[in-house]
């Protein structure tokens, strides 16, 4: 696995050689994600630009370390798997990126209050067939970590249904990943 754009282009992420069985690793190809990462370009050139990206179900950190690469301000990966966390720091420390990112070890299913700015861009890549990409996205938003307007990529072995304040942007398939694109809808504040 590598980097496959920007100012971090070419640099190869920690191998997740055997990985861990319970953990569920199942990094993002560099051709889906490279195909992903051209479709988002293509919908929105400006999309990474200053963009705070929030990683779920973290894995190796490849999808937010992507978007860094590409022109994002800061990322938060939150996983909880033991296996993925190391990996994870792993990578933040190759791509020298420790600065701007915060590594969250905890269930992402699980409501958790952010104390921070919101996020804009929401990378959403659950153990498949789990049935637990809603929950973790419901939790992040009731959380706050979630901004109005944001736009979430959720990866998935089939198409996902948007959650309630949410809408369906895109669906795209390769091979057996399925990539469902969202938009926060805005709240009134009236």
């Amino acid at each position: 696995m590598r980097i496959i754009s920007g100012h971090l282009k070419g640099l190869t992420l920690a191998s997740v050689g055997k990985g861990d069985p319970a953990a569920h690793l199942r990094p993002t190809s560099d051709r889906v994600r490279e195909s992903l990462f051209s479709l988002l370009y293509s919908r929105n050139p400006d999309l990474f630009d200053g963009s705070r990206v929030l990683d779920l179900f973290a894995g190796t950190g490849a999808l937010g370390l992507e978007a860094l690469s590409r022109g994002g301000s800061m990322a938060a990966f939150v996983d909880n798997g033991n296996k993925s966390h190391s990996l994870l720091r792993e990578n933040i420390r190759k791509a020298r990126v420790e600065d701007v990112t915060k590594a969250i070890k905890r269930d992402v299913t699980k409501p958790m209050a952010n104390t921070d700015a919101p996020y804009d861009l929401v990378f959403l890549d659950p153990p498949y067939g789990k049935n637990l990409g809603a929950r973790a996205l419901n939790a992040a938003n009731v959380g706050g970590w979630v901004a109005d307007s944001a736009t979430v990529i959720w990866e998935d072995s089939s198409p996902q249904d948007p959650p309630e304040g949410f809408e369906l942007e895109d669906h795209r398939r390769y091979g057996d990943t399925h990539i469902t694109i969202l938009s926060k809808g805005q709240t009134d504040s009236a």
